[in-house]
């Protein structure tokens, strides 16, 4: 009996290894599917903000060329009032360089 209680405890620690080993693949296996959950968790919130973002884009962009058009419209007001304001300027006062020109044409000095 005591030749196979050596053999008993040699066998009970290569099954203890291989069962510890197995636990160890097993976590192993686990920490590698989680990881793999994680990864792509990450990847899909990372697609989700950038799709958000990339919205956000899109309309400030819209916004921003709206009001160009806007903008253009406005100047372009402005500047068809500047110009008939200018035109009624000088139609206002061009007798007066008309006779102004005239008279430094006409007079002659010594």
């Amino acid at each position: 009996m005591e030749a196979s209680r050596p053999q008993n405890g040699i066998q009970l620690l290569l099954s203890a290894e291989q069962e510890a080993q197995h636990i160890v693949n097993t976590a192993k296996n686990a920490k590698m599917a989680r990881l793999r959950q994680a990864k792509e968790e990450a990847e899909k919130e990372i697609a989700e903000f950038r799709a958000q973002m990339e919205a956000e884009y899109q309309r400030k962009l819209a916004e921003s060329t709206g009001d160009s058009g806007a903008n253009v419209k406005r100047l372009e007001k402005e500047t068809d009032a500047k110009i008939e304001q200018l035109k009624a300027q000088s139609s206002s006062i061009s007798p007066e360089v008309v006779q102004m020109l005239l008279k430094y044409v006409t007079t002659v000095k010594n």
